[in-house]
């Protein structure tokens, strides 16, 4: 069970036989997300509904009786009940054998706290945008499996983030869902009287009232925090509704009830965090309660409560761009630091300096507040951590440099199925356990070439059925000609050499690099004898014109004569699209300018998978590349013109297409494989998906931050002490 039990009320009224009555306890954990066999347990309900909604939750309330009458009498779903089952109680049940219980077994401290704007676990509950989303639920992920007393704070978003679609003259439309929260696999925090848990939070000239949900991610608990409640005055309702809303002073009532609201939600439940983790920028506004709190219920004057605060607090900054170093006016903030002291806080103006550069001038900034209250900083691969230095250095703070944690990935959550099986079936059924382990690399190495190449081909093949599946909606919706929508069923060739590209299409991630040459880019990509494909998707933000704009024009080099079938862009990038790339793809590609990529998650999930990464030296590639796992485009330093580093970056990626991964790729025996390909595929697997694992990633957050973060206010807290294989 999860180290730190929070109560919950109950949810849906799903009716349910007595033989799998369990089947509730599972719909309510997001650990059914990264089990295959829970995924084949929910489809077998249902078929056709589970495909559509890819919910537990809504899936049970919707099923019939006579569906349920069937179920149970049938041999083969019950003892896939059973089996799930058994799975999902050994691993809620398992504390005392995780890792971090091996080296704590006495640990009493309270839990890591960990702060994020958005989480990404599963498409079903879409309160992420990309990849902080998506690295704040594989942190929570890898976090449950390792064992680490840790609970989530984040908004609950009852609009999420917007849906995409392409129209006919390639612009993108945003669509934003109204999630229906009771049938989410959320339960709502039971409070006094039990009655759903509710929290104030001051903003300018009223107290808006914050329901708090649940969501539990394997045995780790994640709060949400809903302003959607009937007594708000309606204008505030609306506060938590939708993900990067455009608005600044709306951003900031976010931000106020992340930081503000969080700390309160913890506080109301009797949790004691002994560390905090501020993953970006967004959440600073907690170390604001946290020092107000020490001032005014511990009576400790600012600079003692500062440091108080500060010395258990972990910063995680992942981003130079400057969109993800939020700034707001500082006559905003300060109506907002008198809101929050008209609630019994501290005077309010030795605050308002924390987040500014210079004392007593300009914006108020989220990461200079983070960084000023947090005695530790981190970027999130070795060259942003130097970046992130560089960029801060001047503020001059009582801290540490700034250093690095590279990012990883849930390696259950992003491993294709097949994949899956085959590793499972030649290292063991456990074998995620021992990722870490010294004979994993060798244990990969050792698996046949046909094995491997045949699970590619089986994930590449879905891919291209999945594709197929998107492009035919979406032309359909275009209004084009029956003969045009035939044409679909031949799309995309399962055999030919399949590059992928998928990320927010941000101008700095140079998504229409490869078209700086069209002639060059139709001679790679249409040679008869050596085909070469590319799948887009990704989405730009409602407010980034210049990054829909290149969206439109990757659009319409699709949509050309000369380009179409060979360059495919799939519209509403989601976890479940990013799932079939990184699964199904021959080579991974990112462009980024360096050094604005700070890691690139995308890229590890598609290298765990075999792709070989074709991708410019920043982030975490700086440090995964290896010739021969992969190709590195350009030059491994910055330049100051712009326009000189993508021509060069252009000229590179050209050449190593048509000199390096087109002849490798095609170079076949008479099996129709080419043996030396594969090989880089198996060492891709060996070497970079252990190295870029979540479960990598938060040992050691636990062990270079979260421990000593513990040791600095409880001196029973011996960091070295820690069981680390």
């Amino acid at each position: 069970m999860s180290s730190t039990e929070i109560p919950t009320l109950a949810g849906a009224e799903i009716e349910l036989p007595r033989e799998v009555a369990r089947l509730y306890d599972l719909a309510y954990n997001l650990w059914w997300t990264w089990s295959p066999a829970a995924h084949l347990l929910f489809s077998a309900i249902d078929p056709a509904r589970w495909i559509r909604l890819r919910n537990p939750v809504e899936l049970l309330l919707g099923t019939e009786g006579h569906l349920w009458d069937a179920l149970v009498q049938s041999e083969s779903f019950m003892s896939g009940y059973h089996a799930v089952i058994g799975a999902f109680d050994r691993y809620r049940n398992g504390l005392p054998s995780s890792w971090f219980h091996k080296g704590y077994p006495g640990f009493s401290s309270g839990p890591v706290a960990y702060l994020s704007t958005e989480f990404g676990w599963h498409e079903s509950l879409g309160i992420y945008s990309g990849g902080l989303g998506i690295l704040s639920g594989d942190h929570c992920k890898s976090a449950s499996d390792l064992g680490i007393p840790f609970v989530g704070v984040g908004l609950m978003y009852r609009r999420g983030y917007f849906r995409q679609t392409i129209d006919a003259d390639g612009d993108q439309q945003h669509f934003y869902p109204d999630y229906d929260v009771r049938k989410l696999p959320l339960l709502p925090v039971a409070g006094p009287g039990a009655k759903p848990l509710r929290v104030p939070v001051e903003l300018p000239g009223r107290t808006v009232e914050v329901q708090v949900w649940k969501a539990t991610v394997g045995r780790v608990p994640v709060l949400l925090l809903d302003s959607d409640v009937r007594e708000n005055d309606p204008a505030d309702r609306p506060i938590t509704s939708i993900l990067y809303v455009h608005g600044r002073e709306m951003r900031l009532c976010q931000e106020t009830i992340l930081g503000v609201g969080g700390f309160r939600a913890l506080d109301a439940l009797g949790i004691r965090p002994s560390a905090w983790h501020l993953n970006e920028g967004h959440s600073a506004l907690v170390a604001i309660e946290r020092i107000g709190r020490a001032m005014s219920g511990d009576g400790l004057p600012f600079p003692a409560a500062l440091e108080a605060t500060r010395r258990n607090a972990v910063f995680t900054t992942h981003t130079p761009v400057p969109a993800g170093n939020e700034t707001f006016d500082a006559d905003l903030v300060r109506a907002h630091l008198d809101a929050w002291s008209r609630g019994g806080a501290p005077d309010p103006a030795p605050f308002l300096d924390l987040g500014r550069e210079q004392a007593g001038e300009g914006p108020f900034n989220m990461t200079v507040l983070a960084l000023r209250t947090s005695a530790r900083a981190n970027g999130v691969s070795k060259l942003h951590g130097q970046v992130a230095e560089r960029m801060w250095k001047h503020l001059g703070t009582p801290r540490e440099p700034i250093g690095s944690i590279t990012n990883g990935v849930h390696l259950p959550t992003w491993i294709g199925p097949e994949l899956g099986d085959l590793l499972r079936r030649r290292l063991g059924q456990d074998f995620e356990d021992g990722l870490l382990d010294a004979g994993f690399r060798d244990a990969v190495l050792a698996i046949p070439d046909d094995e491997i190449w045949a699970a590619h081909v089986a994930q590449k093949r879905r891919l291209v059925a999945i594709a197929r599946e998107r492009v035919l909606e979406q032309l359909a919706r275009h209004g084009r000609s029956p003969e045009s929508l035939r044409r679909v069923a031949s799309l995309l060739d399962p055999d030919a050499l399949t590059l992928g590209f998928a990320r927010r299409f941000a101008t700095y991630k140079r998504a229409d690099l490869l078209f700086r040459d069209l002639g060059r880019l139709k001679a790679i990509l249409a040679a008869a004898d050596r085909p070469v494909q590319i799948l887009f998707a990704g989405k730009a933000h409602p407010a980034d014109l210049p990054g829909q704009a290149m969206l439109r024009r990757i659009f319409e080099a699709a949509m050309s004569p000369e380009l179409w079938g060979r360059v495919v862009l799939l519209e509403n990038y989601d976890m479940r699209i990013a799932r079939c790339l990184v699964q199904g793809v021959d080579v991974w590609v990112n462009t980024p300018r360096r050094p604005l990529e700070a890691s690139g998650t995308s890229g590890m999930k598609a290298a765990m998978n075999g792709a070989l990464h074709l991708s410019v030296l920043d982030g975490w590639w700086a440090e995964g590349y290896e010739p021969s796992l992969g190709w590195a485009v350009g030059a491994a330093h910055d330049y100051a013109d712009a326009e000189a580093q993508d021509r060069d970056d252009g000229e590179s990626i050209y050449r190593i297409l048509a000199d390096e991964v087109v002849p490798l790729y095609y170079a076949r025996d008479a099996s129709a494989k080419s043996p030396e390909w594969i090989a880089w595929m198996k060492r891709s697997i060996a070497r970079l998906a252990p190295r870029f694992s979540s479960a990598r990633m938060v040992r050691d957050y636990a062990l270079s931050a979260y421990l000593p973060a513990m040791k600095a206010v409880d001196g029973s807290v011996d960091e070295a002490r820690l069981w680390a294989p």
